[in-house]
């Protein structure tokens, strides 16, 4: 079948095919990745909850905030933080900044559900060099690096896909 593949002129390949061929390689790694953070103990992690806690990042997030950055509305960040926190991922405290705010950061079990993800990820992006090759992958690598939008990757990946 990949004889196949490479026999067919550039020109025959459907454009809607590259954003297909773009998600199931993102979509599978994702599943890996919670597949594998689920036998290290952490079962209730969803893409979205991973996600979110990369919005709410080191120095913590309030819902509002939170909300901007993952492009949902406050609520929808409010039933999120809500489940991280019956998780166990995430605890809100007052902020220092403002006592009328609340400040939504990570638990000790985020953060490790996090550091777990990045090891995780290493070894996911090793296989594939091991597939296809370290300088295939690289290369890969560095033609969705020029593609990129400029502004950057976006972390509202949930509240884009839920229109």
């Amino acid at each position: 079948m990949a004889e196949l593949r490479a026999a067919r002129p550039p020109a025959a390949v459907p454009g809607y095919e590259l954003p297909l061929l773009l998600f199931a390689n993102f979509r599978g790694i994702i599943d890996e990745l919670h597949a594998e953070l689920a036998r290290q103990g952490h079962p209730d992690v969803r893409p979205a909850y991973g996600f979110a806690m990369q919005a709410i990042g080191r120095d913590g997030a309030t819902a509002s905030e939170l909300g901007r950055r993952l492009g949902v509305s406050k609520q929808a960040a409010g039933k999120t933080v809500d489940r991280l926190e019956h998780l166990g991922y995430a605890e809100r405290i007052d902020d220092a900044a403002d006592a009328r705010r609340k400040l939504v950061r990570l638990t000790p079990r985020g953060i490790d559900s996090l550091m777990r993800s990045a090891a995780i990820f290493d070894e996911l992006r090793a296989r594939w060099a091991a597939n296809l090759g370290a300088e295939r992958l690289e290369s890969v690598e560095d033609a969705l690096r020029v593609m990129a939008p400029a502004s950057g990757f976006r972390l509202d990946v949930a509240g884009w896909f839920g229109g």
